[in-house]
């Protein structure tokens, strides 16, 4: 795989000059980015029920559906934040699948591990402190990355596309659950009202930090469509980019795989 450049991050990096609506550094961006999930971490799973009235369950069940986990096979789940997506993932492979959870922000992982207590099967799960742009894993390690919600708050996507290529092996599948601008027309006037007046008095009335849940809003604005980001991800290294919109491009899952042997799915 190609070594990551130290590009202007202008350039090809966009979203790192920008901390939703407000300019920042790059390094800003990330600190910035680690204290608004430190500070909603314990109540995030409340508010992704109340923010989405569930859908968000919904949304996560098709990306597993998709991903197909299979016993035996090393999945890696990127800002996997409490543990959703690998807690069905261990579900479906009743435990027999070795399943990494990585995220930048130790209170999220934290929050994780205290929602599994109890659940049965869990125990293949891993748990590691890491940054999407230098994932502490091996080149092609891994059988299928997936990053739900987690890519649009990545200070440089274009690194961390690079290296969900470079941990995967020849053949592996990537998977990115994301909110995107590309909604349908006729919903997406609503779907941005509703991100910019109802989203943040819902974050202070749940977790107390409206703040959080302004940048998280703006963030989704700011974040590329459909189009726009197959061809970063295509950029990075993969092949068969295809993406399938859900409720009307409202969330979006684009897939993608890195060229080498066939995989066995």
């Amino acid at each position: 795989m190609p070594q990551i450049e130290h590009e202007s991050s202008a350039e090809t990096n966009p979203e790192s000059e920008w901390f939703g609506a407000r300019r920042v550094k790059p390094e800003e961006k990330t600190l910035l980015v680690q204290n608004v999930f430190a500070s909603v971490a314990w109540r995030y799973d409340l508010m992704n029920d109340v923010m989405s009235a569930g859908l968000h369950r919904f949304f996560k069940n098709r990306l597993v559906a998709l991903m197909n986990p299979k016993a035996g096979q090393n999945i890696l789940d990127v800002a996997g934040g409490t543990g959703d997506i690998a807690l069905r993932c261990a579900r479906r492979t009743h435990g027999k699948a070795r399943i990494v959870v990585c995220d930048l922000n130790p209170a999220m992982l934290e929050a994780g591990r205290a929602k599994m207590t109890g659940e049965k099967g869990v125990s293949s799960i891993e748990w590691m402190t890491g940054n999407a742009e230098t994932l502490p894993l091996p080149d092609g390690s891994v059988d299928t990355y997936s990053i739900a919600y987690g890519l649009r708050n990545v200070t440089h996507i274009d690194r961390a596309l690079r290296e969900a290529a470079r941990v995967l092996r020849p053949g592996g599948h990537f998977y990115c659950l994301e909110f995107t601008s590309g909604v349908r027309r006729g919903l997406k006037p609503l779907f941005d009202a509703y991100c910019r007046i109802v989203m943040p008095p819902l974050g202070q009335w749940i977790t107390k930090d409206g703040g959080a849940y302004r940048y998280l809003a703006e963030s989704i604005r700011k974040f590329p469509d459909q189009p726009a980001l197959a061809k970063r991800i295509d950029a990075a290294g993969f092949g068969e980019t295809q993406w399938v919109n859900l409720l009307g491009g409202i969330a979006v899952i684009h897939s993608a795989r890195r060229p080498g042997l066939p995989s066995a799915r």
